[in-house]
């Protein structure tokens, strides 16, 4: 079984984020495939494959620690690995020191059975880029369009079974992890 550990969105913020997509779609020269709207998230850690027992210990690790709420703002679109060798088109949030937190608390947990993230950035896929016809078209219409500074609460996290198929990913919660305080 194929496993990550995500904070999921709000049904609101994946909305808005859609929405946005949808206006990227019109204003950029590019083939992208699209991250459905169900499956926004931001991706914590992925632990790959894995087994029953091993699965078990991850579940009985994230259930004793714990962890505190916090609130995230959206910020700015991004790409990776850079602007002129753009694969990934990502958007940003801001606090992000926050996520960093939980982020190294659990890795910090599950150390014994998975090796430690090395490059770790808090951010949103919003799809995949496969080709972009006009890079300046492109640059332009990331930095025309002004993403609005919506927050949500991040009160959970969420592991994750990821099934890959010829027609895109499905993704199945395993379990889910509430924030105190």
């Amino acid at each position: 079984m194929r496993v990550f550990i995500s904070v999921n969105l709000s049904k609101e913020i994946c909305s808005y984020l859609y929405e946005l997509q949808q206006r990227l779609r019109k204003d950029i020269n590019a083939k992208i495939k699209w991250v459905p709207k169900s499956q926004l998230h931001i991706t914590l850690k992925f632990l790959g494959p894995i087994d029953g027992n091993k699965l078990k210990e991850v579940k009985m690790i994230l259930s004793k620690a714990k962890y505190n709420k916090f609130i995230l703002n959206l910020n700015d679109f991004g790409v990776f690995p850079s602007i002129n060798y753009a694969r990934v088109l990502w958007i940003g949030v801001n606090e992000e020191k926050l996520v960093l937190e939980l982020q190294k608390s659990i890795d910090g947990e599950l150390l014994d059975l998975f090796p430690k993230e090395e490059k770790f950035s808090a951010h949103i896929t919003l799809g995949r880029i496969k080709v972009i016809k006009d890079k300046d078209k492109f640059k332009n219409a990331l930095n025309k369009i002004k993403t609005e500074k919506k927050s949500f609460e991040v009160n959970e996290f969420t592991l994750m079974e990821s099934i890959l198929r010829k027609d895109g990913a499905i993704y199945n919660v395993l379990e889910v992890y509430k924030l105190s305080r």
